[in-house]
């Protein structure tokens, strides 16, 4: 049984102070040591040589030496942060060190032997949610932003770091909350007939809210190529072209390419960035159908389990090697296999006459060698996967959880809608409207539970 969506899940940070190296792990310049909790600024002071930290303003810098009784393990500086103005709403302090592993250990042993604690991956930005500095969503956006690789997800990430995605959230919470309330208060009257929602008005919500949603819904196909990347396999015969391609868009020799078929024996990934989507090349072995060498008949295998699993596959062919019959075909089996194809006819430079054989068919032509065309594939490779031009203001879901929590909350809206067409009662009205609150909820952390916060946030890096 779904818990009241009415609710608020009352949660409180704990009461003790957390450490941890907030900076990536190995050698470098500096290292930075972040402390949070009620004991922050007391422990950092014992071990801190310097100007008392208790006694200084908030949002200042400090330098002094981190001693160990009288032994000096680094000179550093503090940067002082008192809550709840902080990123966790709790007191916290940074101490920025030299990036040597033995001296960041040796603090951090320091910070623990004064009575703090390892601190649980995630843990700083879950008690900035639980102190009310940012709600699920945003939390979340943290790790997005921490791991994005394009400039489209680092736009999405910071779209809902900044609450874009929240506040379309909770203005549509809010908006279904008012006649929630005005249809339970209905069951109060219900022997006195009495009517406080208006339905027409109703109605006209729930289809707002349900194309907003659905448009949410949808977005998680392009929200997954922005965070994931998309997988393109360059696939065709032995010497069509393939590896000699890769390098052209990379711009740089990373394929073996020679003229004796059956080259490239295994498959070769790399990312190429395209108007800040990040796209995945694997140049495959040359297919073909009649070969004695069990090493190639392996990479042929392994190239039309690429092709399987790639988003979009291109389909490369030699213009003045290749025949309409067998690209007919390739056509047929492409769309019975149900993929994301596009037929591009290389070597066309000096093809003019061979290429008009292929008139017919939807088919790209360049010259790899000589980087004709080039720019036309970058633009029809991100045309397959981004419809339009990626907006920083607009709400695209990226995360698996929202996407759930959307669909459901998709479900709920329409057995609202049929009960109202089928005029059921007010009760069970309700119970849909609530079950719909429940899951929008759940996305901003409104309504959670512990153990679905300990999940998330153990996704997190440790010092974040």
């Amino acid at each position: 049984m779904l818990p009241d969506p009415l609710t608020f899940v009352k949660m409180h940070a704990p009461d003790d102070t957390i450490v941890a190296l907030a900076t990536p792990p190995g050698e470098g310049a500096i290292g930075i040591i972040r402390l949070s909790g009620s004991n922050a600024i007391a422990i950092a002071d014992k071990i801190f040589l310097g100007k008392r930290l208790e006694n200084q303003a908030s949002h200042t810098l400090h330098f002094g030496r981190i001693v160990n009784d009288k032994e000096i393990i680094d000179e550093a500086v503090a940067s002082l942060y008192k809550a709840p103005k902080s990123y966790t709403g709790e007191d916290v302090v940074e101490l920025s060190c030299h990036g040597s592993h033995y001296v960041l250990s040796q603090v951090i042993s320091l910070c623990i032997a004064n009575g703090a604690r390892m601190a649980n991956a995630g843990e700083f930005t879950q008690r900035a949610f639980l102190n009310g500095k940012m709600d699920l969503a945003q939390a979340e956006a943290v790790a997005d932003l921490i791991a994005s690789q394009s400039g489209a997800a680092h736009r999405t990430a910071m779209y809902n770091l900044r609450g874009g995605f929240s506040e379309q959230l909770c203005s549509m919470r809010e908006e279904l909350i008012k006649f929630s309330a005005l249809i339970e208060l209905e069951l109060d009257f219900s022997e006195e007939d009495v009517a406080f929602a208006d339905r027409t008005q109703l109605h006209t919500l729930i289809n707002d809210l349900t194309s907003v949603t659905q448009q949410l819904t949808d977005s998680f196909r392009l929200g997954n190529v922005i965070r994931n990347g998309v997988q393109v396999a360059i696939i065709g015969r032995p010497n069509a072209g393939k590896s000699t391609l890769l390098n052209t868009l990379l711009n740089e020799e990373r394929a073996i390419v020679s003229e004796i078929a059956g080259t490239t024996r295994d498959t070769i990934e790399e990312a190429l960035n395209i108007n800040g989507v990040i796209f995945r090349l694997i140049d495959t072995a040359g297919i073909r159908e009649h070969t004695s060498g069990a090493i190639e008949n392996i990479g042929i295998q392994r190239s039309k389990d690429a092709m399987l699993r790639a988003d979009i596959v291109v389909y490369l062919y030699d213009v003045n090697d290749t025949m309409p019959e067998e690209l007919r075909a390739k056509e047929k089996e492409f769309a019975e296999k149900g993929l994301n194809y596009l037929l591009v006819g290389n070597k066309a430079d000096a093809a003019h006459e061979a290429i008009q054989k292929f008139s017919k068919f939807d088919s790209l032509f360049i010259s790899a060698r000589d980087k004709q065309n080039i720019d036309k594939l970058r633009k029809s490779l991100y045309d397959r996967v981004v419809q339009h031009p990626l907006q920083s203001e607009n709400t695209i879901i990226t995360n698996e959880r929202h996407h759930a929590a959307l669909q459901q909350a998709l479900i709920s809206l329409h057995d609202i809608k049929e009960g109202m067409t089928n005029d059921v009662p007010g009760d069970l009205l309700a119970l849909d409207i609530r079950r719909c609150l429940y899951y929008i909820g759940d996305i901003t952390g409104v309504v959670t539970t512990e153990d679905k916060l300990d999940y998330i946030f153990s996704k997190f890096c440790i010092g974040k």
